[in-house]
């Protein structure tokens, strides 16, 4: 499929007209997961505009556009979407490939993809929201709103019964330290942690069973290490979701929703991809054992509304959708009108909030905020960001990043596992700052 180019427009009205189409054709029915029968139509789209417009070189994205297109025929990747933004207008939008490779079903703008840990920082905000109104503070103890979580044990070895040897915590996981991913807690992605394997024995994370189980079985782990100590990635933000829930009084899925989804015009994101949708829905990918691209996993998505909705990883969602949330980042917490956070917050987010012990474990130059990986120094990061650019990504290769100096986002989605979903990661932050001329 060709790629779509900034400077090859369509006409507005014929947009128009045939949104208007989409939006008569599934008037009877959300076109989103989790949504309770609001509007199906999104708020107008960011306004596309010429790469000039907003200092960007035409000719030099022509490297960002050949070097997407190339590994689709290259055969490393099956299908890509990947929208720039800078001033808040769209300036490059990039889709080429399918979206799978056994149906050949070409991939579209609007296609949906699992974003998986992109749902991190929009968890993240909804914690910030709940922040603002005074419903918590950053050096609070968890245990003061999930009383289940106090007292948690520290894992300091095994035993010579190959028990787990645990030592008490020399202080309650704070709500900063649930924020920056420093709490301890275990998580899904290193089975060979004895700590993480119980987590997965008791399988903490179900989206078949309410959230109020996951903390219940949480309870029942110890933490991997002493609060505040060491960055380690977990499921610290599956306990925001629940939080959420407990704080605001409200079901996790239905906040997300009417406060975050419905304010910013996030048509299509949500929990699960209703039946008539599933045909839109991105399947992941990886290399077989001869190199050639295959199927990796059908990907089934949810198509009704599952038990426990992950705040870590459980979202669904569009590019379009998703360069509106970081486009909100960008404006200081609001969009169209709508405001979210106040700029004081949005800032918060995306300063390091870890301490010098847990930031002197990651890599040269990078720091944690509330949800968001920070570049401190880009340089000792090995990276083209201006200071202060902050990311996240989702395991099956969506991502993201937002350069506040330079005013710029990018949301790229792919579905793919392996070496080709790092690469394109690194190269598309190549590409996109050599066409910043202005």
């Amino acid at each position: 499929m060709p790629t779509v180019r900034p400077w090859r427009l369509v006409p507005f009205a014929a947009a128009l007209a045939a949104l208007a189409l989409v939006v008569a054709a599934f008037s009877t029915q959300p076109l989103v997961a989790g949504r309770a029968g609001g509007a199906a139509t999104a708020a107008a789209d960011l306004e596309t505009v010429d790469p000039a417009a907003v200092g960007l070189s035409a000719e030099r994205l022509e490297r960002l556009d050949a070097g997407l297109q190339a590994m689709v025929d290259d055969g490393r990747l099956a299908g890509t979407v990947a929208l720039l933004a800078r001033h808040g207008k769209i300036a490059f939008v990039d889709v080429a490939g399918v979206q799978d490779i056994e149906s050949g079903r070409p991939m579209a703008r609007d296609s949906i993809f699992r974003i998986f840990s992109m749902t991190k920082p929009i968890t993240g905000v909804a914690m910030m929201m709940l922040y603002e109104e005074g419903k918590w503070r950053l050096n609070d103890p968890v245990s003061r709103y999930i009383p289940e979580l106090a007292g948690l044990q520290v894992y300091a070895g095994e035993n010579d019964d190959s028990s787990l040897k645990l030592v008490d915590a020399d202080h309650e996981m704070t709500m900063r330290e649930l924020m920056t991913h420093t709490a301890g807690l275990g998580y899904v992605l290193n089975p060979r942690h004895p700590v993480n394997r119980l987590f997965m024995e008791k399988r903490v994370l179900n989206p078949l069973e309410p959230l109020s189980a996951m903390i219940d079985k949480l309870a029942a782990v110890p933490l991997l290490a002493q609060p505040g100590t060491r960055w380690i990635y977990s499921a610290a933000v599956d306990v925001q979701g629940y939080l959420v829930e407990k704080l605001s009084g409200q079901p996790f899925a239905e906040f997300l929703d009417e406060r975050i989804f419905e304010p910013l015009g996030m048509v299509d994101t949500g929990f699960y991809v209703p039946p008539s949708e599933v045909h839109r829905v991105a399947l992941r990918h990886t290399a077989g054992e001869d190199g050639d691209l295959v199927l990796d996993s059908r990907g089934d998505p949810f198509t009704s509304p599952p038990a426990g909705p992950s705040g870590g990883g459980g979202l669904y969602g569009t590019a379009d959708d998703y360069i509106r949330f970081t486009q909100m980042l960008l404006n200081g917490g609001e969009l169209d009108g709508s405001r979210l956070l106040s700029p004081r917050t949005v800032e918060m987010m995306h300063t390091n909030h870890m301490s010098a012990e847990a930031t002197a474990h990651m890599r040269p130059g990078m720091g944690f905020g509330m949800d968001f990986m920070i570049y401190d120094d880009p340089a000792a990061a090995g990276e083209p960001h201006a200071p202060g650019a902050y990311y996240w990504l989702g395991i099956d290769g969506t991502w993201f990043w937002i350069d506040p100096a330079l005013d710029l986002a990018f949301v790229g989605m792919i579905q793919h596992r392996g070496e080709a979903q790092g690469r394109v990661h690194g190269l598309s932050r190549n590409w996109v700052y050599q066409a910043i001329v202005d």
